[in-house]
């Protein structure tokens, strides 16, 4: 038995929970929030046999999809202690983080 946990954007959440039921895999969604863009995401959390692991990294793959946005940083102060302009920039979000981890113990109550 295995511990999938999966963080991928919102964009991608619900289209995987469509997935995750259409494969009967059964997974907790949680609501959380990234720290660099403080942006909405969704983990998933997901009890597995060992023989369905690459199932279910198989349907995170092929869902969660990397993507440009534009983000602009927090205004700093220089040695001046004069505020600078935020420059808005464009940074990768999107994909999958995902942690596999040993179960030793499984109940269902």
């Amino acid at each position: 038995m295995k511990m999938i946990i999966a963080i991928v954007q919102d964009k991608d959440a619900n289209k995987l929970g469509g997935k995750f039921v259409k494969a009967n895999v059964r997974a907790t969604r949680l609501a959380t929030s990234g720290g660099f863009l403080r942006s909405g995401n969704t983990t998933f959390m997901i009890g597995i046999e060992d023989d369905r692991v690459q199932e279910v990294l198989d349907l995170i793959h092929d869902t969660s999809h990397t993507r440009k946005q534009f983000m602009t940083p927090a205004v700093s102060l220089d040695v001046s202690m004069e505020s600078t302009a935020a420059t808005p920039m464009e940074v990768q979000v999107g994909g999958a983080t995902v942690f596999v981890q040993d179960v030793e113990q499984f109940h269902r109550f």
